[in-house]
């Protein structure tokens, strides 16, 4: 059977979940970055930001990035406020520093604008995932990648981040069809994947994606992407 003819309803993406957690080992709750609600204030927004800077970018990069932006500034207040020129220069090295400096200062004006003056996104916690997805993604420069990543990692809502890594195995599973776009897949995913299951999935494909089913000469010869993919390397 071809991967895109398979039938992806809960008992399959499940069976998947378990070789994946076979083949990889289980991604337990223990393991999971979210929290039901902001235990630090601005935890939210700090990631929203590390989020943004990680755009297109390498994780050693971002990290470079993150801390060079909190030691440069005491708090959000100073971000938004500072000239463009200086901040784009403080974030050089995570890429792209004009356009994330614009994506840094706009999100950080929008929260303080939605809450009255606090760098906060508790108020998130509150909102249907739909409507805090939305929330975010309507500040231009988040994504939905970006907007999930804060969602599930931090707040514990269900909707999944996929990245580079989660769209192409799942594409090649035939979890999304070939032709959607990353948008289409997020959509895709969050309606296949149970709630409980899209942290530990996402992780796991990405695990999955770094370790066997990478863009270039894929090594298939494993149980999952025997019994799951039809890609060229298999």
């Amino acid at each position: 059977m071809s991967s895109q003819d398979r039938e992806w309803d809960e008992a399959a993406v499940r069976s998947l979940h378990g070789d994946l957690a076979e083949l990889h080992g289980a991604v337990g709750e223990s393991d999971a970055h979210g929290a039901d609600s902001e235990a630090e204030p601005g935890e939210g927004v700090r990631q929203l930001l590390t989020t943004i800077l990680s755009q297109n970018v390498a994780d050693e990069n971002t990290a470079r990035a993150s801390e060079s932006l909190f030691a440069t500034y005491e708090d959000f207040r100073a971000i938004e406020d500072a000239p463009h020129d200086e901040l784009a220069e403080t974030i050089r090295v995570a890429g792209l520093p004009d356009t994330k400096a614009t994506r840094i200062q706009r999100a950080l004006s929008s929260v303080r604008e939605e809450t009255g003056g606090a760098y906060s996104l508790a108020f998130l916690d509150a909102m249907a995932t739909d409507e805090a997805k939305a929330w975010l993604t309507d500040i231009k420069g988040v994504g939905p990648k970006t907007a999930s990543v804060v969602l599930n990692f931090h707040f514990g809502k269900p909707t999944m981040a996929v990245d580079t890594h989660v769209e192409r195995v799942s594409k090649r599973f035939g979890l999304v069809p070939d032709s959607a776009s990353n948008a289409r897949a997020h959509d895709v995913l969050d309606a296949a994947v149970p709630d409980e299951l899209i942290y530990p999935l996402h992780v796991l494909l990405i695990e999955h994606g770094r370790t066997y089913c990478s863009a270039r000469s894929p090594d298939c010869d494993n149980p999952v992407c025997e019994r799951y993919c039809d890609c060229d390397g298999c």
